[in-house]
């Protein structure tokens, strides 16, 4: 038993080391400096309607299947999370290593933490968004979690951000 637990286990560190970069590589690239991260998790509007940017923000949350754990709209901070399986249907080879590791060392669970920061910023609504993702034993404990550094993830979901604020708009014309 203890040498099916101790195989389990470095096929579960090859497997997690392997899946570092789901997709595109879409979660784990490096960022330089906090001055560039802070920079492409931010997003400046030419509005004041900061309640009018919350709402834009909270539908692109619920657009991508997060579920909202609390609004202050006072203070404009929303915390979401979601769960993710960080296998995709083309990976046969991930597929199988998930359920082979699954069977000895139990069952892992993936969430994405958001955080977002809406405020006035002079003539315009700033947006600051932060994601991390959680990776959960069986037992539900944190066995790694991470920030989200990667560009390209920030871009699609301020890009969905720019859309809803553009129907939410164009709603209170």
């Amino acid at each position: 038993m203890t040498k099916k637990i101790l195989f389990g286990l470095l096929g579960l560190i090859i497997f997690i080391s392997g899946c570092a970069t789901t997709g595109r590589g879409r979660m784990t690239q490096p960022i330089q400096s906090q001055t560039q991260i802070t920079e492409f998790q931010t997003r400046t509007y030419d509005t004041t309607d900061t309640r009018m940017v919350m709402k834009a923000v909270l539908n692109t949350f619920q657009d991508y299947g997060y579920i909202i754990k609390n609004v202050n709209g006072e203070l404009g901070i929303i915390t979401a999370t979601k769960s993710v399986t960080p296998f995709s249907a083309e990976s046969k080879y991930k597929q199988f290593l998930a359920t082979f590791l699954s069977d000895l060392v139990g069952t892992w669970e993936w969430i994405i933490e958001a955080n977002a920061n809406i405020s006035e910023f002079g003539p315009q609504t700033r947006v600051r968004v932060i994601f991390y993702v959680k990776v959960l034993d069986k037992r539900g404990s944190v066995f790694h979690s991470y920030q989200v550094q990667d560009v390209k993830y920030y871009q699609e979901f301020f890009s969905k951000v720019d859309k809803n604020i553009f129907i939410e708009s164009d709603k209170n014309k």
